[in-house]
């Protein structure tokens, strides 16, 4: 593993990178309050076969965190920024893998520039409204008044029990999850100036919302070999989003782990075998529902 830093639209950004050059390229787009640190011990796992680059967005991770005032903390200026890196980093072909945050970034990097794009891995990375869990009712009230709601929002998103609920979601193996997961989320979470920044994005992600149907039709009209990987302990994405996937990509592999919204807290193995098999094999049509008796080393 290497991690670097380039200067983007004048932001710097820092990204880990794995695997040769010449291998087929795959960009990893994090989820919140992550960063490319979510994607380390898979890209390790897929690195021996795959070209594999995973940046921090601004605002996240070790990339710089400028104010609001200084940079427009939305999902259009977010893609825009991976948009660039893309080109500076020279990655002109590659897979999309996708989770949470990533999946809103990646679509929007997708439909600007689809001639890159040769497929897509969501995980745990919405695109339907079936997939909005009763969570996305406090959002909702937030985005039509947000003064009203702002300040008693931020202090959850911010707050430990949040932080660590987003990991765990309903599983009943809380035993499961290494708490350092969550207690450096919220080390992050409250940098200095980091709760403004979060607060932008979270009013932003209506605009997520809105754009779901041009989304949809873009996945249909273009049928990228796809694969879905959902965890079904979600709280906030329910896997009737995962499934929703089939009306538009039929062919699409859904597979249902074990596990929560960060599905590799819990099921790196199983994640990282399905990915390696759909990359190097393309897509196997029907859904696929993992409840612990998939043979997680097979095909590694």
């Amino acid at each position: 593993m290497q991690y670097h830093q380039v200067t983007v639209d004048g932001v710097n950004i820092a990204y880990r990178e794995i695997g040769d050059s010449r291998y087929p390229a795959v960009l990893l787009l994090h989820g919140v309050p992550s960063s490319s640190r979510m994607y380390e011990a898979l890209m390790k796992q897929l690195g021996d076969r795959f070209h594999l680059i995973a940046p921090d967005y601004p605002g996240f991770g070790n990339s710089a965190a400028p104010s609001p005032e200084q940079f427009q903390y939305t999902f259009d200026n977010l893609a825009k920024v991976m948009e660039h890196f893309t080109d500076i980093v020279g990655l002109k072909r590659y897979s999309l893998f996708m989770q949470d945050y990533g999946a809103p970034v990646g679509m929007r990097l997708a439909m600007a520039r689809p001639q890159a794009v040769t497929s897509m891995v969501f995980q745990n990375g919405n695109v339907y409204a079936e997939g909005l869990g009763k969570l996305w009712d406090t959002r909702k009230a937030y985005w039509a008044d947000r003064n009203a709601y702002e300040a008693k929002f931020q202090a959850a998103h911010l707050s430990v029990d949040v932080t660590r609920q987003r990991h765990i979601g309903s599983d009943p193996d809380v035993t499961a999850y290494d708490p350092d997961l969550w207690q450096d989320e919220v080390a992050f979470l409250n940098r200095p100036g980091e709760g403004a920044i979060q607060m932008e994005l979270i009013y932003d992600y209506r605009t997520n919302l809105e754009a779901y149907p041009t989304w949809q039709k873009w996945l249909r009209e273009h049928q990228l070999p796809t694969l879905v990987i959902w965890g079904k302990h979600d709280l906030a994405f329910t896997v009737a989003g995962a499934e929703a996937f089939h009306r538009d990509l039929p062919k699409a592999q859904i597979a249902i782990l074990d596990g929560g919204h960060f599905v590799m807290d819990t099921r790196l193995l199983e994640v990282a075998n399905l990915t390696r098999q759909f990359l190097r094999n393309g897509i196997r049509p029907g859904r696929q529902e993992n409840r612990g008796t998939l043979n997680p080393m097979r095909g590694l």
